[in-house]
């Protein structure tokens, strides 16, 4: 071979089967080959194991599906580009012009607009309720037949609490797929519930860096099955070095995840005794309205603690403008913590109607903990509430 080919055709490196690497290695190609055409057709058909084309699958990928499928206790995942990406990409694979969609006014709000702008202009129809209606959460369904019922618990951002069971059980009851954004709970939670599908930002807790961003539906095999077709053919693929990352941040997400919630215990319960806050939104203070429902589905009530300013949003955003080690930008999970004040919140593509059932107020402000000193924290806090 002349030099140009043979720098293309190099000799390749393989361990021996019983020397393997202690972390998978990432396999940055996208094209897979066969020794014949007859085995590359086997694979393609499902006769055999293998990869073609990283669209479709790549070993790297399929590693962190498989990781994440045990982490919530069900068969199998799809991961793709982003959290929305999954949240759209599985509506897309479900829904059809006609299907009716139960969702909630305190949904994601890039969700909201999928359900009430995007796939409306493809005839997909939706009854918007609010998450604690649980009375008209039976009557609809009982009433309208509704194809998938999409939800949030707790609920983003003043962690709001869905009855589970409830939902689950009316849901099975009339023919329903039942879809819950299970970003804000965590991996490791409500995989003992009824529900079909779990979605989640990878880009949150999974990562909890803030450096990489994915999204991931998890169920059963047979849905997965389903909706990887679709996924595929949407083409929202996560990149191998970006699932790698993912894949690295689990092994830290269960004690990553329980400080920042013994840190959010803490916080809410400092903000229940100041007399600027007139009420703090945590599933973990017993002053919360569904506390004892949270108790019993949930092992930790989560990272985020929101509060309401008796001030309002003017002080709300001077509050975020006081603080010294939060830093006011989007998401949650991150080692870093966060703050989203009034001014950059609110469900602003609601009517007035539904808008009031969201439970935000003018000086609602939501934090998401990181993984700082409590108390540094704490202090951080009280001089900004004295500074307004």
């Amino acid at each position: 071979m002349k030099d140009q080919t043979r720098n293309i055709h190099l000799p390749q490196i393989r361990p021996p089967e019983d020397n393997t690497p202690l972390v998978a290695p990432i396999y940055q190609s996208v094209k897979f080959q066969f020794p014949t055409v007859a085995e590359t057709l086997r694979s393609l058909r499902g006769e055999r194991d293998g990869f073609f084309y990283s669209r479709s699958a790549n070993p790297t990928t399929r590693q962190l599906e498989h990781t994440l499928a045990v982490m919530q206790g069900r068969e199998d995942a799809v991961v793709c580009g982003s959290g929305v990406g999954a949240v759209a990409q599985t509506l897309l694979g479900l829904l059809k012009a006609g299907d009716h969609v139960l969702c909630f006014v305190e949904t994601y709000g890039p969700t909201r607009t999928l359900i009430r702008r995007t796939l409306q202009r493809y005839g997909v129809h939706h009854t918007m309720l609010s998450i604690e209606d649980d009375a008209g959460i039976e009557r609809v369904l009982a009433g309208t037949p509704t194809r998938l019922v999409i939800f949030e618990s707790p609920t983003n951002p003043v962690t709001r609490i869905a009855d589970i069971a409830h939902i689950t059980r009316c849901a099975r009851a009339h023919g329903a797929l039942t879809v819950l954004d299970n970003t804000l709970a965590g991996l490791h939670q409500h995989g003992n519930t009824d529900v079909d599908l779990f979605i989640h930002s990878l880009t949150k807790y999974a990562s909890g860096h803030g450096d990489v961003m994915g999204g991931a539906v998890i169920g059963s095999a047979e849905l997965i099955r389903h909706l990887r077709r679709d996924f595929v053919l949407l083409g929202g693929v996560l990149d191998p070095h970006a699932a790698f990352l993912i894949q690295r941040g689990l092994k830290t997400y269960l004690p990553r995840y329980r400080q920042q919630c013994e840190t959010a215990h803490r916080v809410a319960a400092f903000l229940a005794a100041q007399e600027s806050v007139d009420r703090v939104h945590y599933p973990g203070l017993a002053t919360h309205p569904r506390h004892a429902l949270a108790a019993r589905q949930m092992q930790h009530f989560g990272t985020v603690v929101s509060f309401d300013l008796r001030a309002g949003s003017g002080a709300g955003d001077r509050f975020a403008d006081a603080l010294r080690l939060f830093s006011i930008a989007a998401s949650m999970g991150s080692a870093e913590s966060l703050i989203i004040p009034p001014g950059l919140m609110g469900p602003n593509d609601l009517p007035a109607d539904l808008a009031a059932l969201s439970g935000t107020a003018p000086g609602t402000v939501r934090l998401s903990m990181g993984l700082e000193d409590c108390d540094d924290l704490i202090e951080d806090i009280a001089q900004a509430l004295k500074a307004i």
